[in-house]
Formats: C-alpha cells, structure tokens, sequence
C-alpha cells in the first residue's frame, strides 16, 4: 500500500536513485526524439526549492513547452519578443491572468496546489504550454534517447509517471526504492493529441490571429 510522507528531514544515505528509458510512439511508429517528456515520483512531500522557476516568451512560443515544478514555487513568464504578450491560464488548479506587458518586462504567479496548469497567450493563440505541479522535487526531463535520471528518492514503494503534453494521461507503475541502490523503470507513452487549440481568456475564439506580430 502507498503512503504519503514528509521526505524533507530524511538523511541523504536513506535515499536512492531511479533511472530509465521512455519510448515514445505516435500513429503506430516509434519517434527517434524523446526529449521533453517529464517523469515523476508521487505518495510523499518536499518543499518547494527556494529559487523561480522560468517559462520565456520567445519566438511567439513558450520555452519549455513542459515545465515541472513543485507545489508552493514561483514561475516568472519573461517576455524575451519585441512585442506584448498577455500569459493567462483557465485551468482550476490556478487560474491566472497577469495582464498585457512588454518586451524585456516579467510577470510571476505561485502555483501552491498540485495539478496540471495549461498557459497560453491571450494575444497569439499558438502559444500553448504546460506547467505539472508536483508534490515533491523528484522529477526530470527525458533526454533525446528517451533516458532520464532522478536522484534522491526516498526509500519505499512508490508510483512513478510519465507525462507528454500530446498524451491522454500519463503513463506510470509502481517503483520499489532502497538506499544507495537504482531501481531502473521503462515506460512506454502512446501520443494522441495532435494540437492545442485553445479559446481566449474570455472563453471567445481568437479574433485576427493574424493581425497582431
């Protein structure tokens, strides 16, 4: 059975390290790149680390299109176009909308519940990404072979999941951790979400996507 615990106090030696590879398929056929996926361990607690996290405006685009954080921490959204931007998000978990702001200017929100947060742009409706809020420090990116590493999990029986913005769900089993030891998980995620068409903050359809830089 899993339990939910507090991971803060716990001695670095009781700790281990969780490592693997996820491969990644679409329509049928494996994807070479499988960077970008973000794989997690959940059923205990930490602290948010004491420093802001950052999601850039670049190039009309978010960057990183997935970005994992833990509860409590603060993202800031810096706007790095020669243009404004207006990042919102209409998800429950935090629901936000810092405005219209301009180039070299940054707005920052505290994301204090677990969940999943989706942020667009109110001002250029291609803009889409994710912010996964987590309930621990325990996660990592996958690099472009599909591999990731996490250090410093502790010990016991825990879930593991692994998250791509273009699945329906995330893909995850369970993780028995020992101290000083890897436990190594493969995972296979299936991709099906094709785009990420979105209304506007009002709940209306874009009006002129074209019109603005």
């Amino acid at each position: 059975m899993l339990v939910c615990a507090s991971a803060s106090a716990e001695p670095e030696v009781q700790r281990g390290t969780v490592r693997g590879v996820i491969a990644l398929s679409r329509n049928g056929e494996s994807i070479a790149n499988r960077s970008g996926v973000l794989v997690y361990v959940v059923g205990f607690d930490e602290a948010p680390p004491p420093i802001t996290a950052d999601v850039q405006q670049r190039g009309k685009r978010f960057i990183p299109p997935l970005l994992g954080i833990t509860a409590g921490q603060k993202v800031a959204f810096p706007n790095g176009d020669p243009f404004y931007h207006n990042v919102f998000s209409p998800s429950l978990v935090r629901q936000f909308d810092v405005g219209q702001y301009r180039a070299g200017e940054s707005r920052s929100r505290v994301f204090p519940k677990s969940g999943v947060v989706d942020v667009y742009c109110n001002i250029h409706p291609q803009m889409s990404a994710t912010i996964l809020v987590l309930p621990n420090r325990r996660f990592a990116l996958t690099t472009r072979d599909g591999s990731f590493t996490i250090y410093g999990v502790p010990v016991g029986r825990w879930k593991i999941y692994a998250y791509s913005r273009r699945a329906a769900k995330p893909v995850g089993t369970e993780v028995d951790v020992r101290p000083g030891r890897t436990a190594v998980v493969d995972l296979t995620v299936t991709e099906t979400r094709s785009d990420f068409r979105h209304p506007n903050k009002y709940g209306e359809s874009y009006r002129d996507p074209g019109k603005y830089p």
